[in-house]
Formats: structure tokens, C-alpha cells, sequence
């Protein structure tokens, strides 16, 4: 198999009935957004009803074009068809509301010569049938521009994320009883359900149990979805080993393996199943390999869906590079505290024998990497590998019968309470980490003080910052200072953080993998890398949005 011809032109967006009028306002220099006739506020993206104040009767309405630029990356790592890098990409609040903001590029200006605040100007561009809204800096610029108040208040979200009083808990009603790993590595050239299978034998062994007493199977993201990253789902799974389950759940929206797992405790504490076994396989790094071998063929972008692609925002790296931005610009927050975080988890990747990456990492190797997308650089970012995480979640009532003591869970937090888009919600943090902190500390009498490890969601040093934050284990904007030196966060500070280096060493698992080091550490047996007297950990799952949070405990 050859690889196709490269493309040439950008990927053109893909209207639809809801959002047409959009794509082809620019047709006469002007852009269009869709309006609530009954409080007038604007709604993007297009929506059948206005979220405010839920009429609706809506129009088409024609706006200034003038906005303000909240927030823009320089992308030097992931080529566009029609966009040589290095590009930039944006995001911009509209003068009439700066709560409606528009993801795009920024054109007429040298990078260097950008600035948050800078007053921008709609220029269309022609792509086929459709029309991109494009901005330049307006030549009125305010000095110095200011930024717009429209970014919701950390505390507002914090105080609307409270559930109800909780009387009975289902968290008490499950356990994590088993967990189990694949071997892990750079393009292991090994098919990905070899993989699954292998870490839902040894998970299904640990909790001491045999595939005849698992009748539940939950996973994320489910078949079909991410190419490269999954093994197929339930349908894969159950196809190999014919576990007929009486439950079972594959689903993309969820946050994350995180969220498979909540899941699943919800069908053993309903009593819908008795063991149910989760699972999530990355492959990512073998099937980048036959792309290049030619012997995978990627799907082609002549045609971009959503709110993102047309711009070249094709990766979460781009988008959360953004809010990364926006923290340093608001708290003082630099590139050295993100690498603090960078450095800590590959100091705990070395004690771990199965981890990518174990090479000593300096601040100065962190600042001379490579630029991903600014302001993150190479070791900003996850690594990629193929490995496969299973855990086994059981009733409360087999604990007797286990072979090991189980993990217990003490709370999660799910709540939503931010836009679910990625650039219409909060941008100086995380997208979707405060809601959740917040509604875990709810559902338990624990604080962040009673935490002994964290394992908290770095698929980029920004996502574990915010995580910190937002749990509560230093103020908003106070990172810096918390993170200033490492030695919070070492296996011997404060928080121990991802002993055993993370996504961001150890190895991209989704998310799965930081589950698994929770359980390891509180039975106690991480080895050289085990935080001592670990009774209570935290673990977040999801990145950008959606996410959630689940605590940890012991019995000891």
C-alpha cells in the first residue's frame, strides 16, 4: 500500500442545517451568529434553544466583526494540508459578548508581535464553499488593551458545583478489587487486543477471580473511536474470551477510563452485575509506525469537522496551550513551573522499570526541547507507547472473598457546570477541573490535607497544574510558588505526584495507567518508588473537557 498524495488546500469545514448561515456569512464580508429573539443574548455555537434563557425563537444576527484576542499558540509540530507550520492559532471574544468566543487564525501580524488584549478585525477566507472568519489586529489599538471580564470566576464554579446532601453513598457500595498491566513500549509492533487481553488476565488474577465470575465489561472510549488508540471495545473483548455479560458499557463521551469505571460501580452498587472489569488499550506508537510503513492508511482531511480543524487546531496540545498561556499571563506562572512538573514525573519514571522514558531530565534539557505548540515543548507533552490497563470493580459485599484486601473509593466528583466546548469555557485553567474538584470534596468528611498521593491527569504539564489547583492543594494561581523547586510534589514532599512518572514518562495509558499506581501504592508495593504510609490517594481522569476525580482509601 502507497500513501496517498499529501494535500495541498486547508480542510474546509462541513455545514450543516444548523450551522450553514456560519460557514457562508463571509460570502459579504460580514459575520453572522445566531441570536435568542427573546433576551437577545448570541448563541455559538449554533443551538436549537438558547442556554440562558432557554427560549426558542432565535435569528440569524450580524455583528461587528471587532473582538478581543483572549488567547493564540504558535503551532510548530502538527502540519495542516494548506497551513505550513509554523501557524497560529486563536481565540477571540467577541466585542458584543466576550463569553462567545471564536477559535480561528490570526493573519497580518508576526507571532512575535502578538499581544493578549490586542483589538482583532474579522477577514474572511474563501475555502470552497464556505468562508473562514479569520482576524487581523485592528489598526486603533487601544494602549494598553484591556482584557475582557467575561471568563467565569473560579469561585462561581466552585460554589455551583455542590450536590445534593448525600445520605448513602454508592461509592460505598463497590471496591476495586483487581488490577492488572500489559507489558508497555514503543511501537511493540504487537496487535492491540494481545494487549487488552493480557492486562485483563493478570487483573482478573490479582482480584483473585476467574473470567466465569466476570459479568460486567466497561471501557472508554468504546470501538470504533480513536484511531490508534483503542482495541475494539466490549465487542473486541467479548469476541475473544466469551465472557456473556449481564452488563456492559463502551462510551466515548464519558471522561475518560475514569468514567468507565464510575460506571461500573454504578451497576455493582445497583446490583446489575457483581465483577465487572474495565479496561483501556493505547496504541498509539505502532500504528503511527504503519502509517509511515504505508501499511495504514489515515483517514483523509480534505474536510474538517466541528469548530477547530478548519483552523489547524487538530490537537489537544494546540487548545490547552492556549489556557497555559492565558495562566501565565494572569498569575505569573512561567515555562520553569510547568517543567518543575516535568522533571518530578521523570524522576519517578526511573525507579519504574516499565517506564518509556528513564533518562535523567534536567530544567535545561525541559527549556531546550523542541517547541510543540507554545508555550509547551517537547517534554509539555505525554509520551506515546502501546500498552494496555485493566482493573477489576466488585461488590462491596466479596471483599471477604478477595484475595487481596480491595481499594476502596471514597467519593468521585463529576459534575459539569463549565461550557462542555473547549473554547467557550474558562481558559486561565483546565476547562472542567473545577466543578469536579470541588464536587468530590462534597461527597467526604477528607480534605486535600488528608491526601498521601496524587495521581492526577498530565497528558500535558498544564492539565496536572490545573488539577492541583482546582483540588485545592494550593490556591488559584498559586502554582507557581507551590510548584517552585519540586520538592512539594517529590515522593517525599507534600503531595507526592505520579511517582511513577505519569503520562508524561511513564507512558500515554489514557489515563488507566494512573488508576493502576493508585492501587500499587496503596497496597504498598511500588518498591523503590513507593510513598510511605499511602492510605488515601486522589486520581483524576480526562483532559480539557470532559474530566472527573475519583478518592481513594484503605481500610488501614
Amino acid at each position: 500500500m502507497t500513501a496517498p498524495p499529501p494535500e495541498t488546500t486547508r480542510p474546509r469545514p462541513q455545514p450543516d442545517q444548523e450551522n450553514e448561515f456560519f460557514w457562508t456569512s463571509g460570502r459579504d464580508g460580514r459575520l453572522r451568529l445566531r441570536s435568542c429573539t427573546a433576551c437577545s443574548a448570541l448563541i455559538h455555537p449554533p443551538q436549537p434553544v438558547c442556554r440562558h434563557c432557554r427560549g426558542h425563537r432565535t435569528t440569524v444576527r450580524e455583528v461587528s466583526g471587532r473582538a478581543v484576542l483572549i488567547g493564540f499558540t504558535v503551532n510548530h509540530r502538527f502540519p495542516v494540508p494548506g497551513l505550513p507550520t509554523p501557524f497560529v492559532v486563536a481565540q477571540v471574544a467577541l466585542e458584543e459578548d466576550p463569553e462567545v468566543r471564536l477559535t480561528t487564525n490570526v493573519i497580518g501580524c508576526a507571532p512575535g508581535d502578538l499581544r493578549l488584549g490586542m483589538l482583532m478585525e474579522v477577514v474572511f477566507e474563501q475555502a470552497g464553499d464556505t468562508w473562514l472568519p479569520l482576524f487581523r489586529p485592528a489598526a486603533d489599538q487601544p494602549d494598553p488593551a484591556p482584557l475582557p471580564s467575561g471568563e467565569p470566576a473560579p469561585d462561581r464554579i466552585r460554589a455551583s458545583a455542590g450536590g445534593r446532601p448525600v445520605t448513602r453513598k454508592f461509592e460505598d457500595r463497590a471496591v476495586l478489587s483487581g488490577a492488572g498491566a500489559s507489558r508497555m513500549g514503543r511501537r511493540l509492533m504487537v496487535p492491540p487486543l494481545h494487549l487488552t487481553v493480557e492486562a485483563c488476565e493478570k487483573a482478573v488474577a490479582d482480584a483473585g477471580l476467574t473470567f466465569d465470575d466476570i459479568d460486567g465489561l466497561s471501557t472508554y472510549p468504546g470501538g470504533g473511536a480513536y484511531g490508534g488508540f483503542a482495541e475494539g471495545g466490549v465487542t473486541a473483548l467479548e469476541s475473544a474470551l466469551g465472557i456473556r455479560p449481564v452488563w456492559h458499557n463502551g462510551a466515548g463521551e464519558t471522561f475518560g477510563p475514569g468514567g468507565s469505571v464510575i460506571a461500573a460501580m454504578l451497576a455493582v452498587a445497583g446490583g446489575l452485575a457483581r465483577h465487572v472489569l474495565c479496561f483501556r488499550t493505547v496504541w498509539e506508537a505502532t500504528y503511527a509506525e504503519l502509517v509511515r510503513q504505508g501499511k495504514i492508511r489515515p483517514p483523509r482531511v480534505d474536510t474538517a469537522d466541528g469548530w477547530f480543524k478548519p483552523f489547524g487546531a487538530v490537537s489537544p496540545a494546540i487548545m490547552l496551550a492556549m489556557n497555559a498561556q492565558r495562566h501565565m499571563h494572569r498569575y505569573g506562572s512561567t515555562r520553569e513551573t510547568l517543567g518543575w512538573i516535568a522533571l518530578n514525573q521523570r524522576a519517578g519514571a526511573a525507579l519504574h522499570p516499565d517506564a518509556v522514558y528513564r533518562d535523567p531530565l534536567t530544567m535545561d534539557d525541559y527549556l531546550s526541547a523542541r517547541t510543540i505548540s507554545t508555550p509547551f515543548g517537547l517534554y509539555d507533552c505525554d509520551v506515546p507507547c502501546d500498552a494496555a490497563t485493566a482493573v477489576v470493580v466488585s461488590a462491596a459485599e466479596t471483599a471477604p472473598d478477595l484475595r487481596r484486601p480491595p481499594v476502596r473509593v471514597e467519593a468521585v466528583g463529576t459534575r459539569l457546570v463549565e461550557r462542555p466546548e473547549w473554547d467557550q469555557a474558562a481558559l486561565a485553567y483546565e476547562p472542567q477541573v473545577l466543578g469536579q474538584a470541588a464536587h468530590l470534596w462534597t461527597r467526604t468528611g477528607l480534605r486535600p490535607a488528608d491526601v498521601d498521593v496524587a495521581l492526577l491527569y498530565d497528558g500535558f504539564t498544564f492539565n496536572c497544574l490545573s488539577w492541583i489547583e482546582a483540588l485545592g492543594f494550593c490556591g488559584i494561581g498559586e502554582a507557581r510558588d507551590f510548584l517552585d523547586g519540586g520538592k512539594n510534589i517529590a515522593r517525599d514532599g507534600i503531595l507526592p505526584l505520579n511517582p511513577h512518572g505519569g503520562q508524561l514518562s511513564h507512558g500515554r495509558t489514557h489515563g488507566m495507567g494512573l488508576l493502576h499506581e493508585a492501587v500499587v501504592q496503596l497496597r504498598g508495593d511500588a518498591g523503590a518508588r513507593q510513598v510511605a504510609d499511602a492510605r488515601t490517594a486522589v486520581v483524576s481522569s480526562g483532559g480539557l473537557t470532559p474530566s472527573g476525580v475519583l478518592l481513594l482509601r484503605t481500610d488501614g
